[in-house]
């Protein structure tokens, strides 16, 4: 495999090395982690279930849609941060797990699905007027939930995978 060099060269890095030996680094990293997930994962089901017409149907959708993407946005960042020092740490168990990967795409995937359909309703208001939800957009909404689900069993399954 091409990549066991790059993975045993990290995992010998001074920086790995700190993760791993300070013990309470990779539990701060973890909690961190968790508590990101869940604001992101918070945010994502508010969000696509005013999407899909079930929840806060009073608010505009706009409104709404603008209120928590950027926290989206920002846990993702946090989210991405943490994996990687966490990925830092033991890449010998988390770069050659194939749970990791799939983790990795299915985020991308949610997030990318989450801003296309998130996307028209973060314009101006006066740019977004015109801008309905439409029956695929609900059904987008439903995917985006899903998705983020499976992001979550994905990463509790990391630690069991081989």
């Amino acid at each position: 495999m091409a990549s066991i060099p790059v993975i045993t060269w990290l995992y010998a890095t001074p920086v790995s090395s700190a993760i791993r030996d300070l013990l309470w680094v990779v539990p701060t990293v973890q909690s961190i982690h968790i508590i990101t997930l869940a604001a992101l994962f918070g945010c994502a089901v508010i969000s696509d279930l005013r999407l899909a017409g079930v929840l806060a149907t009073d608010q505009p959708l706009s409104g709404v849609i603008r209120r928590y993407y950027p926290w989206m946005r920002n846990a993702l960042i946090v989210l991405l941060a943490t994996g990687l020092i966490m990925a830092i740490g033991e890449p010998d168990r988390v770069l050659v797990n194939s749970v990791f990967w799939i983790k990795m795409g299915l985020v991308m995937t949610a997030f990318l699905l989450a801003w296309g359909i998130r996307r028209p309703y973060l314009r101006p208001a006066e740019l977004a007027q015109g801008t309905d939800q439409t029956p695929p957009v609900k059904a987008l909404a439903w995917l985006s939930i899903g998705l983020w689900c499976v992001v979550i069993f994905c990463g509790r399954w990391i630690a069991y995978a081989i």
